[in-house]
């Protein structure tokens, strides 16, 4: 009787140690699911989305696609305005200047690549939140391929240069798609001619990339200004430190913090107001010695980050 109780004692003890081995398996599993969840990448910073257009990443030795996810990956960011070349080298865009054999293949090219594309960025958790591709000069099937391309990413809209005549040209293919044309200014505010307004009114999903450095240093105007009477029809905000045009160097590019740009008060005059308005660093200064682009986006990040986290 003796041995069967003891053996009894046992097995009861092996399932209690597998039991508690089991339980223990299982709080395992779900810290490093929570930990994979959790551990996504995230620069929405006080509630204001940071990101960066591609472009900044130009001076890379590596320009594809997959390079340009690793670059935002480890920049920190979880939102870019994309760069369209490199995507339609992914594609397969043919390698050539005429400009009909090109305009031939973005008429007829499959969309596979472009989902593909998509689902990179999905796994590395970074949105394509706008795709820079199309030109109001092209062709019907080209604009209508742009759409199409920027749908398939996922992405809210297309961007382009500002014009009055972009604007009428690209409202009717806007509301076609249902997505927005996103106008980016460079110099432009500097002509007293010039009018954002006039480029916007012709149609409802005609929305600014407004460049806050570029109109500061044009026009050495407080962005934050156009910023509050134009949040609206503000889809996103390009955000560089510049001098302002009376500076003794006018116009020029410099590191975050080191020129005349209010970029604190235009992130903060964002995250105050609540607006649905991605604010996308776009290094455009020259790279210190020893440094790379991605190590100076990282700079920016931060320096975002520090103007949208106030210590109490």
């Amino acid at each position: 009787m003796k041995k069967q109780i003891l053996e009894l004692s046992q097995i009861r003890t092996g399932f209690a140690r597998i039991k508690a081995m089991a339980l223990i398996v299982l709080a395992l599993f779900s810290i490093q699911l929570f930990t994979t969840a959790a551990g996504k990448q995230d620069s929405k910073f006080g509630g204001v989305q940071i990101g960066a257009i591609t472009y900044s990443y130009r001076s890379m030795p590596d320009q594809s696609i997959s390079a340009i996810l690793n670059y935002l990956v480890q920049s920190g960011l979880s939102s870019t305005e994309l760069m369209g070349g490199a995507v339609e080298q992914y594609a397969g865009i043919p390698d050539s200047k005429d400009p009909q054999v090109i305009s031939k293949w973005r008429a007829s090219v499959s969309m596979d690549k472009f989902k593909e594309i998509r689902k990179m960025f999905n796994a590395k958790g970074v949105k394509i939140d706008i795709l820079k591709l199309g030109d109001s000069k092209w062709s019907d099937k080209e604009i209508d391929y742009a759409f199409n391309a920027c749908k398939t990413l996922g992405a809210r809209g297309i961007t382009m240069e500002i014009s009055e005549e972009a604007g009428k040209r690209m409202a009717p293919f806007a509301d076609k798609h249902k997505l927005f044309v996103i106008f980016h200014n460079h110099g432009q505010p500097g002509d007293p001619k010039f009018s954002f307004d006039k480029a916007l009114a012709f149609g409802p999903k005609l929305m600014l990339n407004f460049d806050a450095g570029h109109y500061f240093g044009a026009t050495g105007l407080n962005p934050c200004l156009l910023i509050e009477r134009l949040h609206n029809r503000i889809a996103s905000i390009h955000i560089k430190d510049k001098t302002g045009p009376k500076a003794s160097e006018p116009n020029k590019n410099q590191q975050f913090g080191k020129g005349e740009t209010p970029v604190n008060e235009i992130l903060q005059l964002v995250q105050k107001n609540k607006w649905p308005i991605t604010c996308d660093i776009e290094l455009e200064y020259n790279i210190p010695e020893g440094s790379d682009a991605v190590k100076e986006v990282v700079k920016c990040v931060e320096y975002c980050r520090a103007a949208l986290i106030q210590k109490k």
